[in-house]
């Protein structure tokens, strides 16, 4: 068994994915030597660098850490990664991200967010909470917190983690507290089937330990739970659950509510975070934060402050004219909820959904879904599959989604004519770009042409 406290040198094979650079900087902070391997820059690999990180981006033998006592790796790096082989042939100690983070976090107060959807933007507000009120929290999210500007939070009594269920990773945590917001037929490539997504989830349940709690969305089916520990249900407005919501309304361009839960009620909380998906999210939080004794005037607050997560309904131009939202949706339920909050928001608007389909296998196993969802924009465009870890598929492209979406306004670009598409066209009034491959890389671009256009 790896004991982390006597290791003074790591390397990471993958340092720049999101869950990977947040170890990083857990371990950078503990005053370790980290550095790293990655295929190409970024600006999170960029931030690292900054950080005192040193990554590499040539996959050669000249350039790894001979010295390393462990070396972590995420599933994304292939089996002919030279550098991989080298660490395996020498018998270096080798562990996957998800075991060290499991590694880490049960050494704490383990909170864990599980689900297939909104675990990054409900791990978040976990943590900010918990920062609000002072608690001396350590946060490993999926995703960059604009108010923290990290994937990382530092901390040493609390953990909040967010837990993977890709490559069945979130076995490795055993939580004080388990959330599941979700399960949804995702990762068919790892699966199979939802029973089989399902029995995973129920074997994370069963990690919890004896004295913990698990908090569940109401969408969550009681065959997945462990009904030895205690379990709440928490929900937007079925008041049949044990924490949600009443009086939820929008009022210019925010959600105003009240969280009704086990001991009373939160009045008047306020957030400006996008989306009723979003104030479920913050309901699954609170709970969360009830639990461990944080009080309600903490969450109240922490809710009306917490600026969201880049990506998750990341809306960096609002104004009269225009508004430009940017959104990390990549499976037909997120879509829904992203594509909704947008209409609800602004509902005189018309919305123009940009999304880029990502992995092949999902594009096959969920084109029907994924055309019905994006039938409720008043305008698509689709860019290419991106592929991520697969090699392409016979007969699996964009088309096949165009050729189901129902709406006339409808059209595939290439991302490398993106920009031109959209500089003539004048007719912008919600623009959502959607999608989990390399869209992001626009997203500057596409804000600078709108912000010209509307000078």
């Amino acid at each position: 068994m790896t004991n982390l406290d006597n290791i003074q040198r790591i390397y990471f094979l993958g340092i720049g994915g999101i869950g990977m650079s947040a170890l990083a900087r857990y371990f950078k902070h503990q005053g370790k030597i980290v550095s790293g391997y990655d295929k190409t820059p970024t600006s999170l690999t960029i931030e690292l660098e900054k950080e005192g990180i040193q990554i590499t981006y040539e996959d050669s033998l000249q350039t790894l850490d001979k010295e390393a006592q462990l070396v972590i790796f995420t599933p994304a790096i292939p089996k002919d990664h030279q550098q991989y082989n080298w660490y395996v042939q020498n018998h270096f100690n080798i562990l996957k991200r998800a075991q060290v983070l499991g590694m880490v976090a049960n050494t704490m107060f383990n909170i864990s967010i599980a689900g297939s959807h909104g675990k990054t933007s409900t791990s978040s507000i976990t943590a900010h909470i918990l920062k609000t009120a002072n608690k001396n929290v350590a946060a490993f999210l999926g995703g960059i917190a604009i108010n923290y500007n990290s994937n990382f939070i530092s901390g040493n009594e609390f953990a909040v983690a967010e837990a993977d269920e890709f490559d069945r990773s979130f076995l490795n945590l055993e939580p004080n507290i388990a959330l599941i917001t979700s399960v949804d037929t995702d990762h068919l490539d790892i699966y199979g089937n939802l029973a089989a997504i399902e029995e995973s989830f129920h074997q994370f349940c069963n990690k919890v330990r004896s004295n913990g709690v698990i908090i569940s969305n109401s969408s969550v089916a009681d065959r997945i739970l462990n009904k030895s520990v205690k379990n709440y249900k928490y929900s937007l407005t079925d008041k049949l659950t044990d924490y949600y919501t009443e009086n939820l309304k929008v009022e210019k361009g925010a959600y105003t509510f009240d969280i009704v839960h086990p001991n009373g009620i939160i009045k008047d909380v306020k957030s400006y975070y996008g989306g009723k998906h979003n104030i479920e999210n913050a309901i699954g939080a609170a709970a969360i934060a009830l639990n461990i004794g944080v009080s309600e005037e903490s969450i109240k607050n922490a809710i009306a402050t917490f600026k969201g997560v880049k990506r998750r309904f990341e809306t960096p131009i609002r104004n009269e004219k225009i508004v430009y939202i940017d959104d990390y949706a990549h499976h037909p339920r997120e879509l829904d909820a992203v594509i909704s909050a947008a209409k609800e928001l602004y509902p005189t608007k018309k919305l123009t959904v940009i999304f880029q389909p990502h992995l092949y296998s999902r594009t096959r196993d969920l084109c029907d879904e994924f055309a019905a969802s994006l039938s409720k924009a008043e305008e698509l465009i689709l860019l290419d599959i991106y592929p991520a870890r697969e090699q392409p598929m016979e007969g699996v492209t964009s088309q096949i989604i165009l050729d189901k979406v129902t709406i006339p306004n409808k059209s595939i670009v290439s991302k490398e004519n993106l920009m031109n598409v959209l500089e003539n066209k004048n007719d912008i009034e919600i623009l959502l770009t959607v999608g989990a491959g390399n869209i992001d890389t626009k997203v500057q671009e596409i804000i600078n042409l709108l912000n010209q256009k509307n000078k």
